[in-house]
């Protein structure tokens, strides 16, 4: 890896320089003023460059991040997670179920009380 550049006649890296500057700012402005300034730029690009742009970066992004974490932790990882997403679901139907059981037992005693009412 290479040394870190110093700013000239400062003792600090352009790294530290600019977060530094960018504390400096956070503290002068808040974070409201990067949102701000991330929304003006997303607005600059997008009439830039048009939707197109973002679903050709969007791929892109998916396609490195994917073969990154192929990469770092291989096959079986994706059999480990989808092992845990199957397992998960399977839960949540079975939750689901018994939510609705004890929906319908609450409406058909919900009922039946209303028919007494109704009869006496």
């Amino acid at each position: 890896m290479s040394t870190p550049k110093r700013k000239p006649g400062t003792g600090m890296s352009v790294r530290e320089a600019g977060q530094k500057g960018g504390e400096t700012v956070k503290a002068k402005y808040g974070p409201e003023f990067y949102e701000t300034i991330g929304r003006k730029g997303g607005e600059a690009t997008k009439l830039a460059h048009g939707h197109e742009f973002y679903e050709t970066i969007g791929k892109k992004g998916g396609k490195k991040g994917g073969e990154a974490t192929r990469d770092r932790y291989g096959p079986s990882f994706y059999e480990q997670i989808g092992q845990k997403g199957g397992q998960k679901v399977k839960a949540l139907i079975e939750e689901g179920k018994k939510a609705a059981a004890a929906a319908a037992e609450a409406a058909a005693r919900t009922a039946s009380e209303l028919d007494r009412k109704k009869a006496s």
